[in-house]
């Protein structure tokens, strides 16, 4: 039996449902998911076996124009991307006109390797709508197969799916049959530690926020974190913290049942708030939480 493997590597405006895209594919919660722009910040891959087939999806950050060293970087992670794709998918949202980024949008339209546009948020349009827009994709990106999904209610999420298949090469697996995912245990306490304070923090304080997981100890029926939130500035710790460090303890009670269901054990979870000024214009620093390779 011939076996099929590739890559295939989803890039879109932020806000679209990529990474709402990518879980429902992969079946498991990888990518974090708020409503905020830039919530994804690094490549994340998914891995989806069959028994003659392995699909290595990678959700990429949204397409921003940088404003410092930190979002260059992340669009650093969106280039390349382009560059190992065996299937391209192209995410918009109805009412959307096009890439932030012009360049990024031109490599689409000229683009060697299949492009599928999957044109989300249905569910929230009509008929009439939906038919108009897809017909202004089909003259903007002409080589591309356009599919109306809904990430987020599943709706053509499976047809996409399958198309994908049909569309790899055949190839050896890249990846062990039973991989999910090509990020380390950290990274994930990281990210779940991170959605909550994307979601319980308004204004700048969430993008001035990175996590340091320093000590992750699993044990037969428990694993042991101790997590370290970066902030550049002492006011922002004061805001993490809360008053009588009730804030903080919002964030490590619903991290902590995140990541007892993605783990499936126990989770006994430190949480530490530093000052790291200006990490995000810092490529030392950078390097150190993963973004500058």
């Amino acid at each position: 039996m011939s076996h099929k493997a590739g890559f295939v590597n989803i890039i879109g405006n932020p806000n679209v449902g990529k990474s709402t895209l990518m879980n429902a594919f992969v079946g498991e919660k990888l990518s974090i998911i708020t409503s905020k722009a830039q919530t994804t910040r690094h490549r994340i891959l998914g891995i989806v076996n069959g028994e003659d087939f392995q699909v290595v999806l990678s959700d990429t950050p949204g397409i921003i124009k940088p404003a410092y060293e930190l979002q260059a970087s992340m669009m650093d992670f969106v280039k390349s991307a382009f560059e190992d794709a065996d299937v391209l998918i192209y995410m918009v949202e109805i009412g959307e006109q096009a890439l932030k980024d012009e360049a990024f949008f031109n490599k689409i339209k000229s683009s060697k390797i299949p492009v599928l546009l999957l044109l989300n948020k249905i569910d929230k349009s009509d008929q009439s709508q939906l038919e108009e827009q897809v017909q202004s994709w089909t003259a903007k990106v002409p080589n591309a197969e356009i599919y109306p999904i809904s990430a987020l209610e599943g709706f053509n999420v499976n047809e996409v799916f399958n198309r994908i298949i049909e569309l790899l090469p055949e190839s050896p697996p890249f990846y062990p049959k039973d991989q999910l995912t090509d990020k380390p245990e950290r990274f994930f306490v990281n990210e779940i530690i991170r959605e909550k304070i994307l979601l319980h923090y308004k204004k700048e304080i969430p993008y001035a926020v990175e996590v340091d997981t320093e000590e992750f100890f699993e044990e037969e029926n428990i694993i042991r974190v101790r997590s370290v939130i970066m902030v550049e500035r002492e006011t922002q710790k004061g805001i993490i913290i809360g008053h009588k460090g009730s804030a903080l303890k919002r964030v490590g009670v619903e991290a902590r049942k995140d990541l007892e269901t993605f783990f499936g054990k126990q989770i006994h979870i430190e949480l530490y708030v530093k000052v790291n000024k200006n990490w995000r214009s810092n490529a030392n620093q950078l390097k150190r939480f993963g973004y500058n390779n």
